[in-house]
């Protein structure tokens, strides 16, 4: 009877201990997914929260997390630091870090960073309230404007834009670098005349100050698009009625958005980030309209910087990659 006690405690000790290892195993094998955005008003956000969802659900041992940033050069800069898995950034902030432009806020080549997938496009969006009596580029001379926070995407965009148009930021009253939400709140409250966001289309920002007051969304010609001698840049359209009292399509400016990760995930991750995203496309159009432009046989298209080996080897399952 002793011995039979003996040999059942002895069973349960070593129940107890595969459990202990197993249990130390996963713990081992957990990794952290942590998705960089941007503000929570604009489109980053919402998207990313969707990923990290995502991800937590579909990939074994993974805990996932979405971070609000200043979105796109704050994003890479983090991703190169190894502060982040996966970012969203702008075609031409992430051709920037790659090729260290300090002026952009690179001061050092991002060597790090690598390619997951393209996105959506965001949209060059200016909108003033009707009452500042701003309908072109050149009416934003001596106005109050928020251009997005410093050196974020949004705002080399404006850079980019005001210059291609012969404007500079002197030629306005104020210039702010503020996020969207903010920005949207300064107009309402007339601290403001004008902002210039680059999102998606829809972005709730937009939507919220539409709601609120007359808006005027200011056109960015072709010929201006062209004058900006970037790739990245493309003649667009936002389509009437986008938002609430926009009742033309208005011509602007589009640069795709890239989802970028870095050398030192591994290729098994960068597989499933890229794999896993495909597959749960539904939950990311949920999240945000925007996402219902992202598609796999759009998603190396004028990638900035090297694929990470992990996505390509599901581009080439998918036979996107000869």
């Amino acid at each position: 009877m002793h011995s039979l006690l003996s040999l059942k405690r002895a069973c349960t000790l070593a129940t107890l201990a595969c459990a202990a290892l197993a249990s130390t195993t996963a713990l081992a094998q957990q990794q952290f997914v942590n998705v960089l955005t941007g503000g929570q008003s604009g489109v980053y956000y919402p998207l990313g929260v969707a990923l990290s969802q995502v991800y937590a659900k579909s990939i074994p041992n993974v805990r996932a997390t979405a971070q609000v940033t200043k979105a796109s050069a704050e994003n890479l800069n983090l991703l190169q630091a190894g502060r982040g898995e996966l970012a969203l950034a702008l075609a031409d902030a992430v051709s920037d870090a790659w090729k260290g432009d300090a002026e952009a806020g690179f001061p050092k080549k991002l060597d790090k960073l690598r390619g997951l997938s393209g996105t959506y496009n965001n949209y060059i969006q200016i909108v003033a309230n009707a009452d500042a009596g701003i309908k072109s580029l050149a009416d934003l001379k001596g106005k109050r404007i928020s251009v997005g926070a410093a050196k974020s995407g949004t705002e080399l965009n404006a850079r980019a834009i005001f210059k291609a148009a012969g404007l500079a930021y002197t030629d306005m009253a104020k210039v702010e670098y503020l996020p969207f939400g903010e920005s949207v709140e300064l107009i309402k409250n007339r601290q403001l005349d004008a902002t210039l966001q680059s999102a998606g289309l829809g972005v709730a920002s937009i939507r919220d100050l539409a709601t609120s007051v007359n808006i005027v969304v200011v056109p960015v010609p072709a010929d201006v698009v062209a004058k900006v001698g970037d790739a990245a840049y493309q003649a667009a359209v936002i389509p009437a009625n986008t938002y609430s009292g926009q009742a033309q399509d208005i011509p602007t400016a589009a640069i795709p958005n890239f989802l970028v990760t870095h050398a030192g995930v591994s290729d098994e991750l960068a597989y499933q980030l890229t794999k896993q995203m495909y597959e749960n496309l539904t939950t990311l159009h949920a999240a945000h309209n925007a996402a219902k432009a992202i598609r796999r046989d759009s998603a190396l298209k004028g990638m900035p910087v090297p694929l990470h080996p992990g996505a390509e080897r599901y581009y080439r399952e998918l036979g996107l990659i000869k």
